[in-house]
């Protein structure tokens, strides 16, 4: 426990927000469940969860339950809590907490949702509450309901063969470091450290 701390404090820079894309067929539960909690332990304040299918986001409840568990059994925390939001629905659920803040999203939470912000805001247009001058970047990031809430994704870690991160946030990943990883399943710490140690080390040059 304490070695995941200090793993997370010797780090040059620790991302803010990591996005676990998984383009596997067939998603592991338990190992989703440990990536999420390694991110909590070493001190990442927002972790997204991804598959293709949307597996996760439809079965989110079995994947809470396995954090909770794991949480429980890695890290030993107290009972404070903190909730779990899933892009695009009403429900939240309550796990134990190490400062972090989740969402399971779908590929509706991709270009779906930047079509209902385009529709939305063509709509405040039609009803004279914006102009078609006022569409930015800051007013879309706002319209967007996927990362309310939500810095970009400084990272993502890409599980599987395809070369491709098949529609994770289109708009959001712009300027994000992108780590490709063989398979979510039975990766271990080491692994899941060393690719935060690489990007720790990479140099952004913001498309320079």
């Amino acid at each position: 426990r304490q070695r995941w701390r200090l793993d997370g404090r010797a780090l040059r820079k620790l991302p803010l927000h990591v996005g676990l894309v998984v383009t596997e067929e067939e998603p592991s539960y338990a190992d989703m469940a440990s990536l999420v909690v390694w991110c909590m332990a070493v001190g990442i304040s927002y972790v997204s969860v991804y598959d293709h299918n949307g597996i996760f986001k439809r079965n989110n409840s079995r994947l809470m339950d396995e954090i909770l568990k794991q949480q429980q059994e890695l890290l030993g925390l107290d009972c404070s809590k903190y909730t779990v939001e899933f892009a695009n629905q009403d429900q939240a659920d309550q796990v134990l907490n190490c400062q972090s803040t989740l969402k399971v999203l779908s590929p509706e939470d991709g270009k779906a949702d930047i079509i209902k912000a385009a529709q939305n805001f063509c709509q405040l247009v039609a009803q004279q509450q914006r102009t078609h001058t006022d569409l930015d970047v800051n007013v879309l990031d706002n319209l967007l309901s996927s990362t309310n809430g939500f810095p970009d994704p400084d990272l993502v870690l890409k599980f599987g063969p395809v070369d491709s991160t098949l529609g994770f946030l289109p708009w959001h990943i712009r300027l994000t470091e992108i780590i490709s990883l063989p398979s979510h399943v039975n990766i271990s710490y080491e692994d899941f450290f060393s690719a935060l140690r690489h990007y720790a080390a990479c140099e952004q040059r913001w498309g320079k």
